[in-house]
């Protein structure tokens, strides 16, 4: 039976790895870099691919389509006029000789050269979706053991990916998948390194992927890597680059048109970095925009795996944080008791990590016994935990405990030598 048009052109988009919807975005992508006034809707691909013949595309969506796919147009089903095969005639008048040298057939091709004319691999979507099953491990792995196995982890990961990227034959659709994957591996790296240290290296990998997610032109991935950065900036004391990040970052999530989720997550770190710098009015303005961003995520329908976590946790322990600087630890404690009681299952660091923030404000409101009660928990429970922050607070809980003449303090000062491999109390 013959290939009509429209199955023609359907049998190349899907030989690319292309849906409907995927490939009208990439065919307007493709018109944008081209810098040509093409564009084209569901609709009317669907007429292409169901009609026969098919509409001819104008000039402008021709010269787009015969981009993405390496073919003239006449050779994707569609009935061109001989005043529209110009493009056809430069890549070579013989047919049967030059043009095979330019393309070596049409599913060699297919997609903006689907497979190049090199050995290797062949690296399909199954691959990807092992790849990203492994990037999902992480995030588990991260809030169970904290950043230091899950770093080991991300760097395997990342070595395996970047091998697909660089021995392996693929589909453009395949390769910007993978590209992706490389940037969102660099923004785990660069987070677990600001749980776990080293910060230089923490900041290295925050650099690879913002420069990664320019090259792939996603700019939620570079939000993404600017939060992190933000928070590297604070501990680092360079309260202006943080600030820095996160103006670029509500420029890029506005550019992209995220959701209140994203914004809450960027609105905390501008909270956070305000208050570490000492501008309290800007902490509570960020304070209140992370308020009301977080009262309108249930209207997000399309929310970055990455920014899942942001919710009213996140605001109650930034609202304690807020109090905390202000001085005022006694109004900071409710906040942290609801985040602590807010953390579902599965948040191991996150829940040490908060618990222990706890246990520190109630040292300093001098509630001694529920204090060390709160620590005593928190040590129970993170003896799996491997994170360079937890161990910080630990320590910075037991130099605020030594001037304590209590049983239970000492105690708490035991076993935090203990699990911080210090030894027996001094």
């Amino acid at each position: 039976m013959a290939v009509s048009g429209g199955s023609r052109l359907a049998g190349l988009r899907k030989e690319a790895g292309y849906t409907q919807v995927s490939f009208v975005a990439a065919f307007v992508r493709e018109a944008v870099r081209l810098c040509i006034d093409a564009s084209l809707s569901v609709r009317q691909l669907r007429r292409w691919e169901s009609e026969s013949p098919p509409p001819l595309p104008h000039p402008g969506q021709q010269a787009v389509l015969e981009a993405m796919f390496g073919l003239p147009l006449a050779e994707m089903g569609f009935v061109v006029p001989s005043h529209r095969r110009t493009f056809a005639g430069r890549i070579g008048d013989d047919e049967e000789v030059r043009r095979r040298a330019f393309v070596t057939g049409s599913g060699a091709i297919a997609a903006a050269a689907i497979l190049p004319n090199r050995h290797g691999a062949r690296i399909g979507a199954s691959d990807v979706a092992a790849f990203r099953a492994g990037l999902t491990d992480l995030y588990t792995v991260d809030h169970r053991s904290g950043g230091i196995p899950a770093m080991a982890r991300a760097q395997r990961l990342e070595q395996g990916i970047t091998r697909a990227l660089s021995g392996g034959v693929y589909t453009s659709r395949v390769g910007r998948d993978l590209h992706t994957m490389v940037c969102e591996t660099a923004c785990h790296r660069a987070w677990f390194g600001y749980d776990s240290g080293p910060p230089e290296e923490a900041r290295a990998a925050c650099m690879e992927a913002m420069t990664a997610a320019q090259l792939i032109d996603d700019p939620l991935l570079q939000v993404r890597a600017l939060n992190t950065l933000s928070l590297l900036s604070v501990d680092a004391g360079r309260m202006w680059e943080a600030a820095s990040a996160i103006k670029s970052a509500y420029r890029l999530a506005h550019q992209a048109g995220a959701g209140p989720t994203v914004h809450l997550v960027i609105s905390l770190r501008e909270a956070s970095a305000a208050g570490q710098a000492g501008d309290l009015s800007g902490a509570r303005r960020a304070l209140s925009r992370a308020v009301s961003y977080q009262g309108r995520t249930d209207t997000d329908t399309d929310v970055p795996r990455w920014a899942r976590f942001a919710g009213p946790v996140e605001v109650d322990y930034a609202t304690a944080a807020y109090y905390t600087t202000e001085g005022q630890p006694a109004r900071a404690v409710p906040f942290l008791r609801s985040a602590v009681s807010g953390l579902g299952g599965g948040y191991t660091r996150n829940t040490a990590w908060y618990r222990a923030r706890l246990a520190q404000t109630l040292l300093r409101t001098n509630e001694v016994e529920e204090a060390c009660h709160e620590m005593t928990g928190v040590l129970d429970a993170c003896g799996g935990v491997s994170s360079a922050r937890l161990r910080r607070r630990l320590r910075a809980f037991e130099r605020a405990a030594v001037s304590v003449d209590a049983p239970a303090a000492r105690e708490v000062i035991d076993r935090i030598h203990t699990a911080t491999g210090e030894g027996g109390r001094r």
